[in-house]
């Protein structure tokens, strides 16, 4: 592992992130997971690299084509980002190929599933792989124009799989792999000899054999290609005319962009990586070397032609106690504040709260922000339910959520039909925020009621993205919250907020000033300390206050599931603070922050992390916890995770991901040890 970029001081966000995914490679090489499990971690990891390349590797090249003048004030030096990067993904893409050959495929076969390539296919598979070419895949290959001269210049579709073949001096051939078939291919019991062996073919080698078949004059070898386009849609001016319809139209441009990455087979001789580089207008800093099959992601849905259990032992989402004690939520919600864990407990209290709030004849208003939405979902066929029902319904979507522009429009499209005010993204600032207000008039009283939480209101994500989310009808809470959503309608400029803390309003200051009593607590010889829980760390100007309380003597705490860019456990800079990061079959996505504060903890949950971009540039949403019984649940939560010696790696200067050591006899898995904690508190 390379040391990190720039200096000892802040590790560099993106090569920090490439150290995230080397944890997801880590448990496709856990042999503790379930092979299912290890596939399933190898198609995150091949997702999340055309992630990095579609988004992070586009936003550099835009500062590398900036003026030669500007780019010399900038603290980034792109050419060098890129290079670093780029010998990273190579380590990368190296040990995914040597644990799926070496590791998987072996482990595959000792479970009777054996992934073939064509070469190995036997007789009667090879009738079978005839038949189901010409009957299938035939018609929905374009030969006619997959050759080409080597002079010509050739479009590939962006994330899509291509075989590729050098013909001659003059010409090559690019074969685009059908995308509305099956990735893999099951051969039918009656092409093996054994009923207890399974055999899988990707539908490459499926085409690759057929090729060879019906163009045997041609002695050609093919070769695997993908290429990931720059996903960011340039607008030109976000502060005028219709923002939302200007979002519309940049979407099909995502398809066409930049080329950010070309990933080739690293077979291909070097006499035809020439062709392909003039072919695709590229170069040499594009192209990452892969193995025989690209677009990995597609193992998501590798099949399992066995009766065997392969997959992680089902936890299903535990029944909340509200949902057993109380017809309404809203009663809940009167008696105490009431506090979700996903995906430990149920989403389901949410969803009962707005189709309730829906239905209920006392509700007046419903607001609420949303960010990313399931295609398909309950919750959001109860907001248009109760705009129906002539509730005030306001909406905001934020329409820039990338990737997810598509569906948050249609839902947006939907609210409106059935009556909702929507409000659509603001020019230059996201709304990340995951916040309802409801108001209910109760005779002659207007009671306001609250949820505020750390991810998205989806139910899909519910499952799997470990979040808090609260319900609350604190009063000042409500307040704070409300004046919020008249900012977001254009009624107020800013929210005077007195409980929650509001980025880009309050936030910053407000995380600053508990950093500096914990400093001021540690300088007057008292314990000092903070713990903090996100999902990314990047903000300097906040990790050099972190240094600054390490220095005075504040114990620092962290646990950071992604991207790091604070660089601990260096004499005069951060000796004083341990950095963790679980990952596990959930994805950990909670956002809690808590601090000494003299003997009296205060504790926040949220949706920011500490990233200049959520601090600054987005409106976030992070509330006190109050109720005691929430607290110690939080706490103990928390407590878990500190001492997970199962899943956690540590986060050091040079970010080697080496697992916390087992130093107990026991060993704790925190997120098998929290569902277990979830199930005696029902």
């Amino acid at each position: 592992m390379a040391q990190p970029l720039y200096n000892t001081k802040y590790y560099h966000r993106d090569l920090s992130w490439l150290r995230f995914n080397h944890r997801v490679l880590q448990e496709v090489a856990d042999k503790r997971n379930p092979l299912y499990e290890r596939i399933k971690f190898m198609a995150i990891f091949s997702s999340n690299l055309d992630e990095f390349f579609r988004v992070r590797v586009s936003d550099i090249r835009q500062v590398k084509d900036l003026d030669k003048s500007i780019r010399k004030k900038l603290v980034t030096k792109p050419n060098r980002v890129l290079a670093e990067i780029k010998v990273q993904v190579d380590l990368l893409q190296e040990e995914f190929g040597n644990l799926f050959q070496n590791e998987i495929i072996p482990d595959l076969k000792k479970e009777g599933i054996h992934l073939i390539k064509y070469r190995e296919f036997s007789e009667a598979q090879k009738k079978v792989a005839e038949a189901y070419f010409e009957s299938t895949l035939k018609n929905k290959i374009d030969f006619e124009n997959s050759i080409f001269s080597t002079n010509d210049s050739v479009f590939v579709e962006n994330e899509s799989s291509y075989i590729t073949a050098f013909i001659s001096k003059d010409q090559f051939q690019v074969v685009q792999i059908p995308t509305d078939e099956p990735r893999f291919f099951v051969f039918p019991s009656h092409a093996s000899a054994d009923k207890d062996t399974h055999y899988i073919a990707v539908i490459d080698d499926i085409i690759k054999y057929n090729l060879y078949r019906i163009q045997p004059k041609l002695n050609l070898s093919y070769y695997a290609m993908k290429i990931s386009r720059d996903a960011e849609l340039y607008i030109e001016d976000e502060f005028s005319g219709n923002l939302m319809e200007k979002i519309k139209e940049s979407l099909p441009m995502r398809e066409t962009g930049q080329a950010t990455r070309v990933l080739i087979d690293k077979r291909i001789p070097d006499n035809f990586q020439k062709v392909l580089k003039k072919a695709l207008d590229i170069s040499n800093i594009d192209i990452v070397l892969g193995g025989t099959y690209h677009n990995f992601k597609d193992f998501f849905s590798f099949p399992n032609p066995t009766d065997k259990d392969l997959y992680f032992e089902k936890l299903p989402p535990i029944d909340h106690p509200v949902t057993s004690k109380y017809d309404s939520m809203f009663e809940a919600i009167d008696t105490k504040d009431q506090l979700m864990h996903y995906p430990y407990q149920s989403f389901e209290p949410i969803i009962k709260l707005l189709e309730e709030a829906a239905d209920d004849p006392q509700v007046t208003t419903i607001k609420m922000s949303l960010y990313r939405v399931a295609k398909e979902s309950r919750l959001n066929n109860a907001i248009a339910r109760a705009a129906k029902n002539g509730k005030k319904v306001v909406i905001f979507i934020e329409v820039k959520a990338r990737f997810d522009e598509h569906n948050n429009l249609k839902w947006g499209e939907i609210f409106k039909e059935n009556g909702a005010q929507v409000l659509y993204s603001y020019p230059g600032i996201k709304v990340h925020s995951k916040i309802i207000y409801i108001e209910r008039q109760i005779d002659d009283v207007l009671k306001p009621y609250c949820y505020i939480g750390t991810g998205n209101f989806n139910e899909n994500t519910a499952t799997l993205y470990t979040d808090f989310g609260l319900m609350t009808n604190h009063k000042k809470i409500t307040e704070d919250l409300n004046k919020l959503f008249l900012v977001l309608e254009g009624i107020f400029i800013v929210p005077k907020a007195k409980k929650l803390l509001i980025s880009p309003f309050t936030m910053r200051n407000k995380f600053v000033s508990m950093v500096e009593k914990e400093i001021h607590l540690a300088q007057a010889g008292k314990e000092a300390y903070i713990i903090l829980k996100m999902n990314s760390l990047e903000d300097k100007k906040m990790i050099k206050l972190l240094y600054e309380a390490s220095n005075k003597g504040v114990k620092i705490r962290l646990l950071v599931r992604g991207m790091c860019s604070l660089v601990p456990g260096i004499k005069g800079q951060s000796k004083n603070i341990k950095v963790t990061s679980i990952l596990d079959r959930f994805l950990e996505h909670g956002r809690i922050y808590i601090f000494g504060n003299g003997g009296e903890e205060k504790m926040y949950i949220g949706s920011a992390d500490w990233m200049t971009r959520n601090l600054t540039h987005r409106i976030e949403v992070v509330t006190p916890i109050l109720d005691p019984d929430n607290f110690k649940i939080i706490r103990d939560v928390i407590d878990i995770e500190l001492t997970d010696n199962v899943k956690a790696r540590i986060i050091d200067a040079e970010q080697k991901n080496d697992y916390v050591k087992n130093g107990k006899k026991s060993e704790i898995r925190s997120q098998y040890e929290i569902y277990e904690y979830f199930k005696k508190l029902k």
